[in-house]
């Protein structure tokens, strides 16, 4: 577990609390989303189990009154913290008008909200890095004290968005965060089959702002880095790299057989870091989580979970004249 203690964080019982929660809602919700994708209820599910504690860690270095995200299709433990609920990720999953996404026409992952500061992303890989810069030019621009955070798989950082964003980020010295989750595979391509250079963190020294490497399945050392990265933004000092070394636990989505790529003994060996497990450990062994405290977390979220289930899975579908509304102008 982390070199750093929650005191040395500035981090109270309280907020630790509540990252275990958002960690533990982030997990149900995506084991549901399995269980309803395999019973043939939604058609799709992108995971994020074993990623939590990246996600989660850096949500809580960020100010969602002020800062806003471009997160990646994985990123719900983030989204979740910045204010969407259990019932916003049914309503996706199940394709409902309510869907706050895109009204039960975008794709499950494709997180997004106004009110709660989430930039929709797009299909393509990659193309929210760049638009998160422009989001960090408007802030400079308007000398608001924003951070804009973008996330991406390591994949992803081998796109043409990901270094023109960069390029421009540095020149500029924008207040971005660029936040890559490795969790070894682009889909079936191993970590070892993209990357000319050891880190994805070392490609920030050609664009001349720091490039940071952190424990992702550490939710404490997350948030102390990207805590850094957030200050040093809104003093002026422009943008920061931070590669979360993680694991994804799960295939890369419902469609994918990942035992044809890599073998089950990998895979639990992986579970020994499940950042879950970490963080309760460290919880409990530090005095922070009773049973009593735990049980009563878990039967809240059981209680979201089933309830976001049951309203989703009732809501109407949208109108199919509805199609074409925010396509072409009325």
């Amino acid at each position: 577990m982390s070199t750093y203690t929650h005191e040395q964080l500035g981090l109270t019982k309280e907020q630790l609390l509540q990252m275990f929660y958002y960690m533990v809602l982030a997990r149900t919700i995506d084991e549901r989303l399995w269980l309803l994708n395999r019973a043939g209820k939604i058609p799709f599910v992108v995971s994020c189990q074993g990623q939590e504690a990246a996600q989660v860690g850096a949500a809580f270095a960020l100010q969602p009154e002020t800062d806003y995200i471009l997160p990646y299709y994985r990123d719900m433990g983030v989204v979740l913290v910045f204010g969407q609920t259990a019932r916003d990720m049914m309503l996706s999953s199940f394709a409902k008008a309510e869907d706050p996404a895109g009204g039960g026409r975008q794709m499950p992952g494709h997180f997004s909200s106004r009110k709660h500061h989430i930039i929709s992303g797009s299909s393509p890989v990659s193309t929210q890095i760049p638009h998160a810069v422009g989001v960090a030019l408007a802030g400079k621009m308007r000398r608001e004290p924003m951070v804009a955070y973008t996330s991406f798989g390591e994949g992803s950082s081998n796109q043409g968005d990901f270094h023109e964003a960069c390029n421009f980020a540095g020149v500029h010295k924008l207040p971005v965060i660029f936040f890559c989750e490795n969790n070894q595979y682009a889909i079936s391509v191993p970590v070892i089959k993209q990357l000319g250079c050891e880190h994805v963190a070392d490609r920030a020294a050609g664009y001349g702002f720091p490039g940071v490497i952190v424990d992702g399945n550490d939710v404490l050392e997350v948030y102390k880095v990207v805590k850094e990265a957030a200050d040093r933004a809104r003093r002026g000092e422009g943008p920061t790299l931070i590669e979360a070394k993680t694991y994804r636990l799960a295939p890369h989505s419902s469609d994918d057989d990942d035992r044809s790529y890599r073998s089950r003994e990998e895979v639990e060996e992986a579970k020994k870091k499940d950042p879950l497990v970490i963080f309760r450990r460290y919880l409990v062994d530090n005095g922070l989580l009773s049973d009593t405290e735990e049980g009563a977390i878990r039967e809240k979220i059981a209680k979201e979970v089933n309830d976001a289930t049951e309203y989703a899975e009732k809501a109407p579908y949208a109108a199919p004249e509805d199609a074409l509304t925010f396509v072409y102008a009325d």
